[in-house]
């Protein structure tokens, strides 16, 4: 935060304004590195890489012009710092979180409500669905030579339902207050193509990485040389290599954001790789539903989301295996057949489980209905959700409340 502010306000006074900007960069993502190599999981300072980027953010934008450098210590901490996004997000801009920060609050019940409402039902997608998923996930992912597939759905379940329960918790605390957050998701399951589901997964991280990476490397001088330099020996084609190399840095930084072990830098270029191919394979797509006229059709539609959400778990399992010969190994697995062992629930968990996430999904898809009810109505579901939670919950000796997967990146 000080190495934030300070560079900021020099840059609105002092010439070498380039120079204050890239040793505000190099301090700050040494500090990082510093922690991912030199610190322990559990002693990793809480949320670091959420509020560096968003701090990083901040700078890079005074740098441009497109806003003052804040001169209040305090205004500009509580930017940083403002507690329900502090763990886990969302990266906020400036411009918007600053105003709604410094604007005057009156007590508002159905603000209060609604806030609850959004809190109750983020404990309980963590505290019902996430983490009485983590026993499943441990014991599939110690089972080698079978139960690949069912590890990759059961973990994009669990880390889905503990990214957005964590989400829910942050902007129904800061609703409560009057304050509103920027959401993270719109609904990734729906998703027809590994790009439409990185536009509605974890947000301000994408938009983060797009204005402060990506675009910044296609205007960039030896980009742009190097694609001029294509266009002449390559024509068409050639002209697409700088957004190519652009995008593979871009992945390639979003993969060691996330740690900086080989399995995150693999889960980069996968990533990076799939919707590469798929922008290049874009035209032959177009003949192809031209050809069969199956792209209007609710059974294509189906598909094409199943057929994303399959590829996005192969993907994602990568975050479990430190070792990318692991991954590969368990990849391999899906071709062959064995006896899943006894994953550690029994069938009223199971039975808890698929409720829950049915009740999940269902609830995100009559989001909009649900914004409309009525204060008395929210405050139902508030007690309903806390009942749930009370009963259903997976709370009690041992368990850490603090265990949220993202914390951790």
């Amino acid at each position: 935060a000080a190495i934030c502010y300070g560079a900021a306000l020099a840059m609105d006074r002092w010439p070498g304004r380039r120079e204050i900007l890239w040793s505000c960069l190099a301090a700050n993502f040494s500090l990082l590195a510093l922690c991912r190599f030199c610190f322990p999981a559990g002693a990793m300072p809480v949320g670091i890489s959420f509020y560096l980027l968003q701090g990083v953010g901040y700078c890079v934008d005074v740098y441009r012009g497109t806003i003052r450098a804040e001169r209040g210590a305090l205004r500009f901490g509580l930017f940083l710092s403002f507690f329900p996004q502090m763990e886990q997000g969302p990266i906020g801009k400036y411009d918007t979180l600053s105003r709604e920060l410094s604007c005057g609050r009156k007590y508002d019940p159905e603000q209060v409500s609604a806030g609850l409402a959004r809190m109750a039902w983020g404990y309980f997608k963590k505290l019902v669905v996430a983490d009485r998923l983590a026993v499943p996930v441990a014991a599939l992912k110690g089972c080698y030579g079978t139960g690949f597939a069912l590890l990759t759905v059961l973990y994009t379940l669990r880390l889905y339902a503990d990214f957005t329960g964590g989400m829910d918790m942050a902007l129904g605390a800061a609703r409560a207050l009057g304050i509103r957050l920027e959401e993270n998701f719109d609904r990734p399951f729906l998703s027809k193509s590994v790009a439409e589901y990185w536009r509605r997964w974890h947000i301000t991280l994408g938009r983060w990485m797009k204005e402060y990476i990506f675009y910044p490397l296609c205007v960039s001088t030896p980009l742009l040389r190097l694609g001029r330099a294509a266009r002449k020996r390559l024509g068409a084609r050639g002209k697409r290599l700088s957004v190519y190399i652009a995008s593979a840095i871009t992945w390639l930084a979003t993969g060691l954001w996330h740690g900086v072990t080989p399995n995150f830098l693999l889960w980069g270029m996968l990533n990076c790789a799939f919707v590469l191919i798929s922008q290049e394979l874009a035209p032959l797509y177009a003949r192809f539903h031209k050809r069969f006229g199956w792209k209007g059709k609710r059974w294509y539609a189906t598909f094409e989301m199943a057929r994303t959400f399959f590829m996005m778990n192969l993907i994602r399992a990568c975050d479990l295996f430190p070792n990318p010969l692991d991954y590969v190994n368990r990849l391999m697995s899906l071709v062959r057949w064995g006896t899943v062992p006894d994953l550690g629930v029994g069938a009223g968990d199971w039975w808890i489980l698929a409720l829950g996430t049915a009740l999940m999904f269902g609830a995100e898809a009559c989001r909009e209905r649900l914004l409309q009810l009525t204060p008395d109505a929210k405050w139902a579901g508030v007690a309903v959700m806390v009942v749930a939670v009370l009963v259903f919950g997976c709370y009690g000796p041992g368990y850490d409340a603090g265990s949220f997967i993202y914390a951790g990146f």
